[in-house]
This record gives structure tokens, sequence and C-alpha cells, in this order.
């Protein structure tokens, strides 16, 4: 995933979630209550629950143990929308 270590950026585009599914970056959002930071985004397959999500920034960000290796939640696949870069701190 296109993680920067010290400033944990998410950049708008494409990522592949480690079981492999593909979904969009929108937008960085924020909980109404907590004012966690959230990540906004979409499945780009149909599922029976719709097509919008919001995940825990720190959650979308992290690593997991998948057979005994660190692997990347979600991984940046390179690709941008629209020449979009960091999604600004919200």
């Amino acid at each position: 995933m296109q993680k920067n270590k010290t400033e944990n950026i998410v950049l708008k585009g494409i990522y592949k979630h480690y079981k492999g599914p593909l979904y969009k970056v929108h937008d960085l959002v924020r909980h109404s209550e907590t004012l966690e930071e959230l990540v906004l985004y979409e499945t780009l397959y149909d599922t029976e629950y719709g097509r919008m999500w919001v995940r825990p920034k720190t959650m979308f960000l992290e690593t997991i143990e998948i057979n005994g290796e660190a692997v990347s939640r979600f991984a940046f696949t390179g690709e941008v929308e629209n020449g979009a870069t960091d999604l600004p701190a919200v």
C-alpha cells in the first residue's frame, strides 16, 4: 500500500484488499460525534449492502498478519484518479 509511515497518507485512487477485491478511495471524512478520520471508499463490485463504505483511517492503513506474514489491509495499486495526490487531513 502506498503509505508514508511517518504521515499515514491515504491517496485517492484504487486499492486492492488483502483478500483480493478492488476498492476506490473517494475522500477522507470525519465522524460527526468523535471527529475520528474515516476513509470513504467504494466497492468496485456489487454487494447486497451497497457500494459506499467508511472505515477508520487507522484500520484502513493497518498491517495485519496473514499466514505469519505482515501485509497491508489495503494496497494502493498506483492508479490515481484525475491526477489527485494526497487527500488533505480533515
